[in-house]
């Protein structure tokens, strides 16, 4: 079953390495750690590309180049909806979409399905475009962790707009590289054993 992997972010260089951009990062670390092909531009979708294998299953990985509010357009010709009887290996259900989430503390992951936006523009963007809900995330943290080990969350609009939009920091940027680890692990483990598994292993704690 062919899987589309998505990471999503703003393109463009002075959104390197920002939080808002982690999909993008973590994907990038996952299509090098998989074996993938070099992503290179894809004119149809405006995205960059790169194939790929796990195990004997085809994998796809695929960074938009629009901004975050607009994601979804890359995937709408990549990804229909599961009663499309003429496109059964084309379903939202072998779509995974990686992105930042600032209610996490930095490096965990949470491998979520068929669940709400959340308040991400850009995953929201990606259900307006596929019409359902019913495809897996993963959701990687990008918060400090308080004394209890929960994410220190910001709060208001400005103070949330200045943090997804902030650069990593060195440390941090560490954290996110080893997310990324768990994120190929865990892209390995949906696309060879299933969802409910990989949920099961790398959501527990």
């Amino acid at each position: 079953m062919p899987y589309i992997i998505a990471g999503l972010g703003n393109p463009g260089e002075e959104y390197e390495n920002t939080r808002h951009n982690t999909g993008r990062i973590v994907l990038n670390s996952i299509a090098k750690e998989l074996g993938a092909d070099d992503f290179s531009f894809d004119k149809k979708t405006n995205a960059l590309v790169a194939k790929g294998k796990v195990g004997k299953d085809k994998v796809t990985f695929i960074e938009p180049e629009t901004f975050m509010n607009n994601s979804g357009k890359a995937l709408a010709s990549l990804v229909k909806v599961k009663n499309n009887a003429k496109l059964k290996s084309k379903t939202a259900d072998d779509l995974v979409v990686i992105y930042d989430d600032f209610q996490l503390p930095i490096g965990r992951i949470k491998i979520s399905y068929n669940r709400s936006s959340g308040g991400h523009n850009g995953l929201g963007s990606v259900i307006k475009a596929v019409k359902t809900e019913a495809f897996i995330r993963i959701r990687v943290g990008t918060a400090a962790e308080n004394a209890k080990g929960d994410a220190r969350v910001p709060h208001g609009d400005e103070k949330v707009m200045k943090f997804i939009l902030g650069k990593y920091k060195d440390d941090e940027m560490k954290e996110i590289k080893k997310a990324a680890k768990k994120a190929a692990e865990a892209v390995e483990m949906i696309v060879k054993e299933g969802r409910e598994k990989a949920m099961s292993v790398f959501n527990a704690g």
